[in-house]
């Protein structure tokens, strides 16, 4: 883990903390590397207890008149927050580079803000009117939303700064305030956004706290805190049970988005080299570092060698290296802990099946993609989200036994169904275990289509009005 190091000693630009509007800084610091130079970002502070002490109460404090705020006056916030990553997309955008990867052009970091920006827009549009349930002589009945009070917010690795918008947008748009807490592996650019929130949002709307703790005292302070109502979470499915287990004293509300093994099914009737490219991105994007990422490819024996062949070709012009080197398609594994476990379930996939392309690693953190067929379930790289740039390849003969092997895995996130028939697709794809399931294409979620998933990979719903309303209670008026 990132090592504390005592203010006196950074030799890098220290990011500060946001608490009630100020900004905050402690006693020490941890360093954030570059995942593919080992060079060091920045620093972010180190919170205390009681750092978390007071931005919940920042919070808490913010809340009671941010909750009774004018419904346009939340509205536009968002848009004004909208237009400040808007005008530092450029800043915002390579310091995500810097810190988590993935490169600067494609489906990378300017993509990622991007896509903040246009999720706080969206989110602008919603609302909580009241709903009329009843009204005449047997009386009035309304169903009214209210914001639930301070919102913690702890978000993973991977895609730092759309994954906070996610978080923090809704919860304001309802009137909710918020407490967040970025992964230690990527904290700056959630910094930088925090405090550029602050520059339109009234103080202790939105805060931030740091640590190296990663799921550890930090986040389990949060999930106990009696001031925090509600904890929303992305990430593996071990934390979130801890959370959920550390937010039962206080029956905390919860929206978890857990680990996801998405599954897709290519059927016999495709033609390979028309979904090579889909299939690629779907399974590749971030270098296989998304929790809706296809992570175990199923395919029919009529296709399976064409299909294998086509990934091949097309993995083969794939360019791996720096995320700022304007080539880069692809870059290095985000941390050494995931780089670490990557390794280990190509290895242990090596014994059983066969390696199209890739498989050995390169220097530092950089893995490059790698194809592996002849897997089937009950291999590791099958059976266990390996969140990196690799791709397990099964054949099947029979789409009852493939539906069957797809849904026998705990993880319910996402799931795929390729065809050249899309009636026949839809038909398979009802039947998958998975929150979302994709025809002929996999991974690309929207602001307007609600977003969780099933079994194991997670409780509630992100995006669009049912993704806002997990941060309101429900009451009914009846008059």
């Amino acid at each position: 883990m990132n090592q504390q190091i005592q203010q006196s000693a950074l030799d890098g630009p220290l990011f500060p903390m946001m608490i009630g509007g100020q900004a905050v800084v402690t006693g020490s610091s941890f360093a954030v590397l570059n995942p593919a130079s080992g060079e060091i970002v920045g620093y972010a502070p180190e919170a205390e207890p009681s750092d978390l002490d007071a931005a919940v109460a920042a919070a808490a404090d913010a809340f009671k008149s941010w909750s009774s705020a004018d419904d346009s006056v939340r509205a536009a916030a968002c848009l004004a927050i909208a237009d400040r990553i808007e005008a530092h997309a450029e800043e915002l955008a390579r310091l995500i580079t810097l810190e988590q990867g993935k490169p600067l052009a494609g489906i990378g970091s300017m993509f990622e803000v991007q896509g903040a920006v246009g999720w706080s827009r969206y989110t602008s549009t919603l609302s909580l009117a009241p709903e009329v349930l009843a009204s005449g002589e047997g009386g009035h009945v309304e169903k009214v939303r209210k914001p639930l009070g301070v919102v913690g917010s702890i978000t993973p690795w991977n895609w730092p700064m759309l994954i906070a918008v996610w978080h923090i947008l809704p919860a304001i748009r309802s009137g909710c305030t918020v407490v967040s807490k970025p992964s230690p592996f990527t904290p700056l650019s959630t910094l930088r956004l925090v405090a550029l929130m602050n520059e339109v949002l009234p103080p202790g709307v939105v805060n931030i706290v740091t640590g190296s703790d990663g799921a550890g005292n930090l986040g389990a302070a949060m999930s106990a805190h009696a001031g925090i109502r509600k904890i929303v979470f992305t990430g593996s499915t071990a934390t979130g049970q801890h959370i959920m287990r550390s937010a039962a004293d206080t029956l905390k509300r919860l929206t978890l988005e857990l680990g996801g093994n998405d599954a897709g099914l290519v059927l016999n009737d495709v033609d390979p080299q028309a979904i090579a490219e889909g299939l690629f991105w779907g399974a590749f994007i971030n270098a296989g570092q998304t929790c809706a990422a296809l992570k175990r490819l199923y395919v029919h024996a009529d296709v399976y060698d064409a299909v294998c062949e086509a990934l091949t070709a097309y993995v083969a012009n794939v360019r791996v290296g720096n995320g700022l080197d304007e080539a880069t398609m692809l870059g290095p594994i985000s941390n050494k802990m995931q780089f670490d476990k990557v390794v280990a379930l190509v290895e242990s996939a090596k014994t059983k099946g066969r390696v199209l392309i890739g498989g050995t690693p390169g220097e530092g953190l950089f893995f490059p993609p790698t194809l592996i067929a002849d897997l089937e379930n009950g291999d590791p790289l099958v059976d266990q989200e390996q969140f990196g740039p690799v791709l397990p390849i099964i054949k099947f003969t029979d789409v009852e036994e493939a539906i069957a092997a797809a849904n026998a895995n705990p993880a319910g996130l996402g799931g795929s169904v390729w065809s050249a028939d899309p009636q026949k697709a839809r038909a398979v794809a009802a039947r998958l275990e998975c929150g979302t399931a994709w025809i002929n294409q996999h991974g690309m979620i929207r602001p307007d289509a609600p977003f969780g998933g099933t079994k194991m990979s997670g409780l509630g719903v992100e995006f669009a009005q049912d993704g806002l309303h997990e941060y309101t209670d429900l009451q009914i008026v009846i008059s």
